[in-house]
């Protein structure tokens, strides 16, 4: 009896040291909204990478950084940024599998950066404030009621945290009273030290791009070197606030110096690089997918008609149908 309970023990030992070399990660994809519904047609791309996540983005629009109203789930949007489109999406990739986060984001008119938005009086916040808790509150209605897993209160927003902290407080109160799932913040790769409210939330989101190198084609082991001081500082961070570092976002466009502002999305920069595109995106797998204090990530951007995105001319961010597809594949296989 005492050699089958010896022998119990170490099958269980056994056990728990193979879970611990796969443990379950967040292997998810940024799904772009579309003109019309998605089919199965659309999804079997994404579960053949085996992405096991996907953030879904409804879209508010507002006319310049200092305009206080968002205009959202209107007629004139794409099927996709709408909450019936929304609605549509999840029940799509929950029937094949996938668990689902919401992640609505503002988009300011010409592109400006999300970052700077900021009123110029105390009306205008309070204006903004009203008109975004709106937003943020129906989305998160939709969420509670589509049963999805993760909710992200917001992406980049860093002015207005900085200006309005007490608000953001109010705001995750009010969601967490309508919703009961996971709730994350998408801050930016620079911001995420100083957003005031993680202890409020369940991951610490960042939107992954830390610049790594300034080579025309890094390899591997000069982004691993890059990863260093951010990695530690993520870790740091991590367990202090005992709480999972989960990237809302990463992914490298497939051009020279892909490591080195990671962030911009200039057309001007449009020198196709597909080998910095995989050597940047392999060091982020080896820095962070073994990582016990590591929650997972969101790959940015994966669109629906798989067979007609990306390609080996293709210099944004997409990894559809460029090397870069088969590593994430690979990498999004093993956890």
């Amino acid at each position: 009896m005492r050699f089958i309970l010896i022998g119990f023990v170490a099958f269980l030992l056994n056990s728990c040291a193979m879970t611990s070399l796969t443990m379950q990660k967040i292997n998810g994809i940024s799904f772009v909204a579309a003109r019309d519904s998605i089919k199965g047609e659309h999804i079997k791309p994404v579960a053949n990478i085996h992405a096991n996540y996907v953030a879904i983005m409804p879209f508010g629009f507002i006319s310049n950084l200092q305009h206080p109203q968002i205009v959202y789930n209107s007629n004139r949007q794409w099927f996709g940024e709408t909450a019936k489109g929304v609605k549509q999406y999840i029940k799509s990739f929950k029937s094949s599998g996938m668990a689902v986060m919401i992640k609505p984001q503002l988009w300011v008119s010409r592109g400006e950066f999300t970052g700077l938005i900021k009123m110029n009086n105390e009306k205008a916040w309070r204006e903004l404030e009203d008109s975004y808790l709106n937003f943020i509150l129906d989305y998160a209605r939709v969420a509670q009621e589509m049963d999805v897993a993760i909710f992200c209160i917001g992406t980049e927003l860093e002015t207005f945290i900085d200006y309005r902290p007490e608000y953001w407080k109010h705001v995750i109160e009010r969601i967490r009273k309508v919703y009961s799932g996971k709730l994350t913040y998408a801050a930016n790769w620079n911001e995420f030290n100083r957003t005031p409210f993680w202890n409020d939330l369940d991951f610490i989101g960042v939107d992954a791009y830390f610049p790594v190198s300034e080579l025309k084609t890094p390899t591997v082991e000069d982004c691993l070197e890059g990863w260093g001081l951010y990695k530690t500082e993520l870790k740091e961070f991590s367990e202090r606030l005992d709480k999972p570092i989960l990237f809302t976002e990463f992914g490298y466009r497939s051009i020279d110096f892909s490591g080195k502002e990671p962030w911009n999305y200039d057309r001007r920069l449009n020198v196709i690089n597909l080998e910095a595109q995989v050597n940047t995106t392999q060091a982020l797998f080896e820095s962070f997918w073994d990582e016990p204090w590591f929650a997972g990530g969101f790959l940015w951007k994966w669109f629906h008609k798989h067979d007609d995105s990306g390609g080996k001319n293709n210099i944004m961010f997409t990894p559809q149908n460029k090397p870069a597809e088969n590593l994430i594949k690979d990498w999004y296989s093993r956890y």
